[in-house]
């Protein structure tokens, strides 16, 4: 790897002094950098990654990762996370590492962990990405929603509930956990889907097979009334939703590869988060 596109959060790199700091150490190296291109809110400017990068290098948490992991998509560039956030699973250099991590980067002393990635698309229209999670939740005054969920165009299931997390194995420890749901090897094939705040008792989380195609319709209302609802991927863009409509959700052929360094397995960090440190 000689080539590295730096994305960085700027609310957490405030003044960009770690950026500047990894810049340099790439540059003094014998290597080039290259600083992404973004909008006012962070995103990455579409058709902006340069194609000589060999690697993206993240400075933020894991919801920046995501971002980016999203912004760079049809690039296939592996990416590296240097944490600036919380303890996270995905974002494992920390500040104080970045001279030894980048040097394995460029002995290539890493392996690449490929993630699965799903899009969901609204009434057949163009699809999203996600890395993490696709959300439908209610959307105005508290009341039950009704959920239908079909797999390969079969009824499986109806739920009263606030919402349904559709997520995959890396968005399992995230709001799917939160929720209820269960915590999946994060290099696993498949999708979780879990409800939210479910008003029926025997109602668990569903694993299917990432080759099923799912399709989430928002029901009536009481009465025969009309629902409102949203759907948010990733956390971030949201759709407006009313009965009848549909979120289709399936496996992308593009995958996440994420640069690890050998420092820490999935199983070691989730005892330690496990253990609140």
């Amino acid at each position: 790897m000689d080539t590295f596109y730096i994305l960085t959060n700027e609310k957490k790199d405030k003044g960009l002094h770690v950026t500047r700091l990894v810049q340099s150490y790439i540059e003094k190296s014998g290597k080039k950098s290259i600083l992404a291109q973004t909008d006012e809110e962070g995103y990455v400017i579409p058709g902006s990654v340069p194609l000589e990068a060999d690697c993206a290098i993240v400075i933020g948490g894991d919801g920046t990762l995501i971002q980016a992991i999203r912004g760079i998509r049809g690039s296939h560039l592996p990416v590296l996370g240097i944490n600036m956030g919380t303890l996270g699973y995905l974002a494992e250099v920390e500040v104080t590492d970045i001279a030894n991590d980048l040097n394995k980067l460029f002995e290539e002393s890493y392996t690449l962990e490929y993630r699965m990635m799903m899009q969901g698309s609204v009434n057949d229209g163009a699809p999203e990405t996600a890395v993490n999670d696709i959300v439908l939740t209610r959307d105005g005054a508290l009341r039950i929603m009704h959920f239908n969920l079909y797999v390969n165009g079969e009824l499986m299931n109806r739920y009263e509930a606030d919402g349904v997390i559709i997520s995959t194995p890396t968005g399992s420890t995230g709001y799917n956990l939160s929720a209820g749901g269960p915590i999946v090897e994060p290099t696993a094939q498949l999708f979780i889907i879990t409800p939210i705040c479910s008003h029926a008792l025997n109602t668990s989380s569903v694993v299917l097979s990432a080759e099923d195609v799912i399709e989430i319709e928002v029901g009536e209302g009481r009465g025969g009334s009309v629902s409102h609802a949203l759907v948010s991927f990733d956390g971030t863009e949201c759709s407006p939703l009313i009965t009848g409509d549909k979120v289709r959700i399936e496996k992308t052929q593009e995958t996440a590869g994420l640069v690890k360094l050998g420092k820490e397995s999935f199983m070691a960090t989730l005892r330690r988060k496990m253990k609140g440190k």
